[in-house]
């Protein structure tokens, strides 16, 4: 197992796409449609990188990212969003997150990215 990879997007077809895409590839894949949910799995299986949409209804990618990083500070993530706000991937980026991709994005980019900063498995 290459590692594993935590998708949240409210968006079902992104993450069912991210999903199938990071499997083929050899990763273990969760998905979360919301906040609470990636907590959870966070918690629960402490996912070596995280794909994390910014616009996600009820907690917000900048709240999911906060509070994932409470208890696990080298949690690695990468943004998405759909939107060109650029002070929110700034205030991400501030909270340590690695790279950002606009929607829609090249899934190929995503693998790329996947692979660049997938701790490399002990």
């Amino acid at each position: 197992m290459k590692g594993k990879i935590l998708i949240v997007d409210d968006q079902f077809g992104i993450r069912i796409l991210l999903n199938e895409v990071l499997q083929k590839e050899g990763y273990e894949t969760y998905q979360a449609a919301n906040g609470i949910q990636a907590l959870d799995i966070v918690a629960k299986h402490d996912p070596d990188l995280v794909l994390l949409d910014m616009k996600i209804p009820g907690m917000d990618g900048i709240e999911i990212l906060k509070r994932m990083r409470e208890g696990h500070h080298d949690i690695r993530v990468i943004i998405m969003t759909a939107y060109g706000e650029l002070d929110m991937i700034q205030e991400a980026k501030d909270l340590g997150a690695l790279t950002h991709f606009a929607k829609p994005f090249d899934i190929d980019d995503i693998r790329a990215a996947v692979k660049k900063y997938l701790p490399v498995p002990k």
